[in-house]
């Protein structure tokens, strides 16, 4: 290859390129047959593109505790970046969700390094299996929007490693294609030339990640040869954004020459970008490119409007949708056989039906840059580049209507009016209410409802507390539908009158017939809390640094490995609802606990029990193993390092198996740099949530 055609592959075409057709581009080589590379948002399905898929959040798909459905859902949205002609899906993100208010946390997986890790590891499965390259994001300890340009996160290395670097590894052990670098500074340096976390001595690289780390949109800065000596393989978007970028280019071109990069590290950027496009089998047969993000309402070759959409991701949206729903709270009172009160509801014996709340609506499609920033309808998702299809949206008050037809008289108050909503549900049999709270991305995205990327507070929005209070004083059967990016305050929680709660979270464009499933029975919840929801901002133990009077503040991660449940368990704070918690419309009982040990590392102890449904219904338990270390290990009081998904029929029981292998039981040894298995007596807990244990054994 010539300097130049190697300059290309490293060097994003500009954001500002009328030619540019996805979010990000690299150069072709035509006499070689290498394409231009395509990079796309994002880690909920194909943004800026016609007839895609809305899939779940990040989030969404951690409330599952299902590592079969986070593959197959990395499965499905390849096929749409397959079918359309992307080569890079940039996902998943995987930035731990350290205070519960961080704007883009339901892009991932949660608070805890372990849900973070299998989420990351399924997705990336999934993704490459349809010969899509996943690129794991954002490296590192990418945890808030305010400041995020600049911002330094100082952390102490054990909590760099059992952390946020800990879903990083569980990505290389996917072999994953790509790593994007943070706009964050890293202990003072900036995260896209900090050799430390790049470079060929860093961790990421000693674990053997084999591919090429790309930046984030303009988090380049200072020298070309700075950038591509620290670790950086590609630039994009290629030129000066604002708030950084254009570092390579003719930058590096000149670097080379003057021999301030080498060849061999020129060769080896290139090498890491093309080893990808020709292990996943991108070099022959690949879909050409069909859509121009710039326009896509536009027509001619590059706005094909090539259909990947099908029946099949339909389906899985509308299951994942289902299985992320958590049950909070059902009071159900029954006469005869049927349900008067509670979930699920009985169609035969409902008269009068009341949807209220703006959160039951369809959605504003024409928001800017197709986002659902206005918050104007349901929440399916939060706003920036974690966004996806809006086109295809089924709102709650659609998929209510057609469950209740002609059976039911219904009254509607489709806004968050604190006098018509009470109005609309005054005695009805039942009055469902639709309430939310939303984040997104900091940048060129609007500020939304006085929200910049973070959220101001954990409340409801509009009023929507306030809404569920004054429904609830009138209607003696109120049930409450949360759509959300994280926690909400639920002082509500307790009243009388309200007999269930789902929390359904940002579920995707299925988002009213899934929940119409859940509601009815068809579907019986089993979705788990990923993260734990409290009384007080206080008793998760972290804050978000709004304000700063010196310009990029130095954020100090002084909670250390005491994040969510973790905090709470060691201030004796009891939370609202746990991490891991989630009702059933039927009940579980654990039994006959055994363990065998085993030198095999990957397999140090193997844990048998019995799970018996109890109740009149099938449903599907999420039987968690938690870890309690030695006191001398200095880690948490617990630590969650298994889960499973298991279906029982009514009265029936199923023996349950699952592993810990050796670095379930490690801690991160900072004099070695290694994972280390403290001495001394450990103690294994397995329940149905982090304070809901059934069973426990000592090893």
């Amino acid at each position: 290859m010539t300097l130049n055609e190697k300059i290309g592959i490293i060097t994003g075409n500009g954001q500002l390129n009328s030619s540019r057709r996805c979010v990000g581009e690299t150069f072709a080589v035509p006499r070689l047959g290498i394409p231009s590379f395509c990079l796309s948002d994002g880690p909920a399905g194909l943004r800026l593109v016609k007839n895609v898929t809305g899939f779940p959040s990040g989030i969404n798909t951690a409330s599952t505790f299902s590592r079969r459905l986070m593959r197959a859902r990395g499965e499905a949205m390849a096929e749409e970046f397959r079918g359309k002609g992307s080569h890079v899906y940039l996902g998943p993100a995987m930035d731990i969700m350290r205070n519960p208010k961080a704007g883009r946390a339901w892009e991932s997986f949660g608070p805890d390094p372990y849900l973070n890790g299998e989420g990351a590891y399924e997705t990336i499965m999934g993704i490459q299996s349809v010969g899509v390259m996943a690129c794991a994001k954002h490296f590192v300890a990418n945890n808030q929007e305010h400041w995020r340009y600049g911002l330094s996160a100082d952390l102490d290395d054990r909590t760099l490693h059992e952390i946020y670097y800990y879903p990083f590894l569980r990505s290389i052990e996917a072999d994953v294609s790509s790593v994007m670098c943070a706009y964050n500074r890293f202990d003072e340096i900036s995260s896209c030339h900090n050799a430390d976390l790049l470079g060929p001595d860093s961790q990421l690289r000693k674990d053997g990640f084999k591919g090429f780390v790309v930046s984030d949109w303009g988090a380049t800065h200072d020298s070309a040869s700075e950038n591509a000596d620290a670790g950086l393989d590609m630039e994009q978007p290629g030129d000066w954004i604002l708030i950084g970028g254009g570092v390579y280019g003719s930058h590096l071109k000149s670097a080379v020459n003057d021999g301030s990069v080498s060849v061999a590290r020129l060769n080896q950027m290139v090498a890491r970008i093309l080893a990808p496009w020709y292990r996943l089998g991108q070099d022959t047969g690949y879909p050409p490119l069909s859509f121009n993000t710039q326009k896509p309402d536009g027509s001619g070759p590059l706005n094909q409007n090539v259909n990947v959409r099908s029946d099949a991701h339909t389906a899985l949206v509308r299951e994942i949708a289902s299985a992320s729903a958590v049950l909070l709270k059902n009071n159900r009172t029954t006469s005869d056989g049927a349900t008067l009160r509670g979930l699920p509801i009985a169609k035969s014996m409902i008269k009068t039906v009341a949807i209220v709340g703006q959160d039951a609506k369809q959605l504003r499609q024409n928001c800017p840059g197709g986002l659902n920033e206005c918050n104007d309808g349901t929440m399916v998702i939060g706003w920036g580049s974690g966004s996806n299809s809006l086109d295809f949206v089924v709102p709650p008050i659609d998929a209510l209507t057609s469950f209740f037809g002609s059976s039911a008289k219904i009254s509607t108050s489709l806004s968050n009016d604190l006098k018509a909503g009470p109005n609309a549900a005054k005695g009805n049999d039942v009055a469902f209410v639709f309430v939310n709270a939303m984040s997104g991305e900091l940048g060129s995205y609007n500020i939304v409802v006085g929200n910049m990327g973070d959220r101001n507070d954990l409340e409801l929005w509009w009023d929507g507390g306030k809404l569920i209070q004054k429904v609830a004083a009138v209607c003696s059967n109120t049930i409450v539908v949360v759509h959300s990016v994280g926690p909400v305050y639920m002082p509500w929680s307790t009243h009388p009158n309200i007999t269930g709660i789902i929390y359904a979270g940002a579920p995707g464009e299925q988002t009213g017939p899934s929940i119409v499933d859940v509601l009815s029975g068809a579907y019986n919840p089993r979705g788990r809390l990923p993260f734990s929801i409290a009384d007080t901002e206080s008793a998760y133990g972290t804050t978000i640094v709004y304000d700063s009077l010196d310009g990029f503040p130095t954020i100090r991660y002084l909670e250390q490995l005491l994040l969510d449940y973790r905090y709470m368990d060691a201030q004796d704070i009891v939370p609202r609802f746990e991490f891991g918690f989630g009702l059933s419309y039927t009940t579980f009982t654990y039994s006959r606990l055994s363990v065998a040990k085993s030198s095999n590392p990957s397999a140090l102890a193997t844990f048998s029990f019995t799970i018996t449904n109890t109740g009149p219904v099938d449903g599907t338990e999420i039987p968690q193993i938690y870890v309690s270390y030695p006191e001398s290990a200095g880690e948490p009081k617990k630590v969650l390092r298994g889960f499973d998904e298991v279906k029982i029929g009514a009265g029936q029981s199923e023996l349950v198996t699952m592993s810990l292998n050796q670095r379930d039981f490690s801690i991160w040894d900072t004099d070695s740099q290694s994972w280390v298995v403290p001495s001394g007596t450990f103690m294994v807990l397995i329940g149905a949530s982090s304070l809901d244990i059934r069973l426990e054994i000592a090893l």
